[in-house]
């Protein structure tokens, strides 16, 4: 992924994590935006740096978008205590038999 790429993944991630979906006033987001200007870099020169924030994005990108996948996936599978037949079957994508009358 390109250092672009990467900048703009990280503040979508920024903005699903954030209650009310503004990172405007967010530290986090200043931070980042911050790191990206100051690693920034032209095509003449070669920065290791660069490709270090690139990689340590990307390690911050994964560590969002994981965080927000586990909170979807424990909202969805979290017990509410007790449970019928076919709710459990259909939370694991089995049909019921029907019964013929």
């Amino acid at each position: 992924m390109a250092g672009t790429k990467v900048l703009r993944s990280l503040l979508h991630e920024l903005r699903q994590a954030s209650p009310n979906g503004c990172i405007k006033d967010s530290l986090a987001a200043r931070y980042i935006l911050a790191q990206y200007k100051k690693f920034a870099t032209t095509e003449q020169q070669f920065c290791k740096a660069r490709n270090e924030a690139t990689f340590l994005g990307q390690t911050y990108l994964t560590y969002l978008a994981s965080q927000r996948r586990y909170l979807e996936l424990y909202k969805e599978y979290h017990g509410r205590g007790e449970r019928s037949v076919r709710d459990t079957a259909d939370l694991v994508g089995f049909k019921l038999p029907s019964d013929p009358k």
